[in-house]
């Protein structure tokens, strides 16, 4: 009785669908969100960042030639700049975050979307997205060609890498890779071949 009960209690925890299945085993209801949220914070900082400094360069430049001359008009002068050094930042903020969680919401949800399509989630999916991604980007801003042929190497090269890493993990924790999966049945395939023929040679 007490061994049934060892064995019950010492029996593996089944694996939850989405760590074999999904994407760095994240589910992609969470996973795609967590990236937009992530670029949106990261942009927003970013802007912040740039938006500070750029207008607080505004100010100096559009006041150059009116200059305080007392200890109150320098008081209200640096109060003034810091109001808008800090207006400037958070619209700049604004602005480049929900530019930088648009462009990665698109590119992660056209890898989701061929993801779905091919029936399976490999480095193949997350190139095209990022290559996809990289042509709206250079579209919609209308670089020149040289400027748009640069900007889709970087997402190629990006794309790889990114997508390498993703598949890597994958094939750690168990989830089925495509093209992985085609090679090990045609592995498999030519080594039953060969061993079929070697068995006709011995007969």
């Amino acid at each position: 009785m007490s061994t049934t009960k060892e064995t019950k209690a010492a029996a593996p925890e089944p694996v939850p669908e989405y760590v074999t299945q999904c994407r760095l085993s994240i589910p992609d209801a969470v996973r795609i969100p967590l990236a937009s949220s992530t670029a949106l914070l990261i942009g927003f900082t970013l802007g912040v960042s740039q938006g500070i400094k750029t207008a607080g360069m505004r100010f100096r430049a559009e006041h150059a030639h009116k200059l305080p001359t007392t200890k109150m008009g320098w008081y209200f002068y640096h109060k003034s700049k810091n109001y808008n050094s800090i207006w400037g930042g958070a619209k700049e903020g604004a602005r480049m975050g929900a530019k930088i969680c648009f462009w990665t919401t698109a590119m992660f949800g056209i890898e989701h979307m061929f993801d779905a399509y091919r029936g399976t989630a490999d480095i193949f999916n997350t190139v095209t997205a990022c290559v996809t991604v990289a042509g709206a980007f250079s579209l919609w801003n209308r670089f020149s060609l040289p400027m748009a042929a640069r900007t889709t190497k970087t997402a190629l090269v990006v794309g790889l890498a990114y997508g390498g890493l993703q598949d890597v993990a994958g094939i750690v924790r168990g989830r089925p890779i495509g093209y992985v999966e085609f090679l090990k049945r045609r592995v498999g395939g030519l080594e039953k071949t060969a061993d079929e023929k070697q068995k006709e040679r011995v007969i």
